[in-house]
């Protein structure tokens, strides 16, 4: 096995269990003690993991949050690519919760269904949704500027009275481990509630997001369908992952 496999193999092991025995790499790669060694010693020198007594452990990024701005201008194709099946979703007489964020922001213009209402935080997607008009109800609370999001004590308060058949949920990072999670606590907890008022909920998220931690969680990957265009090299997801690379 070359050193680039060699490498792959650990980095997708630490991204499943955070943590690798030096004795099981020698076994499962059938390599040498010092291959190993120096297989971590590299990847800790380029900054992929820490090495530790007898094996290494996965480093935790928490990645710095972007402005709506800085996002809106990022991955432009994947983000059409996963709102227009996103919104293929949606059907006839839906009510469904449409959180803050550029993704499902794309998903608005390929909403076909009618008769539906979206509840949403998102100041410019209930704007756009109101150019469709589409039944939207906006939740009330603070404006967080950097991401049109409304945030606070009256969302959750006024999030709590309703159900919904379908959420669609945009995050910060998706994670084997640490689930889907987002930098802004207020955030995750509107998103939080609004996946547990919910029948179904789906995490749009591009390929980007993939093997990112951010400072709150919003939920594990069991609880909810994930949308994404592509997936990472070796990477490992459950049944309800929705990879639209593959399906097309």
């Amino acid at each position: 096995m070359i050193t680039e496999e060699r490498h792959s193999f650990i980095l997708n092991q630490l991204n499943e269990n955070g943590l690798v025995k030096s004795a099981d790499l020698m076994d499962e790669l059938n390599c040498s003690e010092s291959t190993i060694r120096r297989d971590l010693a590299n990847l800790e020198k380029s900054g992929a993991l820490m090495r530790i007594h007898g094996g290494a452990k996965r480093i935790y990024r928490l990645d710095k949050e972007l402005s709506y701005n800085e996002k809106s201008v990022k991955n432009v194709h994947n983000k059409n690519l996963i709102g227009k099946f996103a919104a293929s979703l949606i059907e006839d007489n839906d009510v469904i919760y449409m959180d803050a964020g550029t993704t499902t922001l794309a998903m608005i213009h390929y909403i076909n269904a009618e008769n539906i209402t979206v509840v949403t935080n998102g100041l410019l997607h209930a704007s756009l949704l109101a150019d469709r008009n589409i039944h939207i109800i906006q939740l009330g609370g603070s404006v967080k500027n950097s991401t049109k999001a409304i945030i606070g004590a009256n969302s959750l308060s006024e999030l709590q009275n309703y159900r919904f058949t379908k959420a669609f949920l945009g995050t910060n990072g998706v994670d084997i481990t640490f689930g889907c999670t987002t930098p802004d606590p207020e955030e995750a907890s509107i998103k939080a509630l609004a996946h547990h008022q919910s029948s179904v909920t789906y995490v749009l998220a591009d390929e980007s997001k993939w093997n990112k931690v951010n400072f709150a969680k919003v939920c594990s990957l069991e609880e909810v369908s994930i949308i994404t265009d592509k997936m990472p090299r070796q990477q490992q997801y459950h049944e309800k992952t929705i990879i639209l690379e593959a399906s097309q």
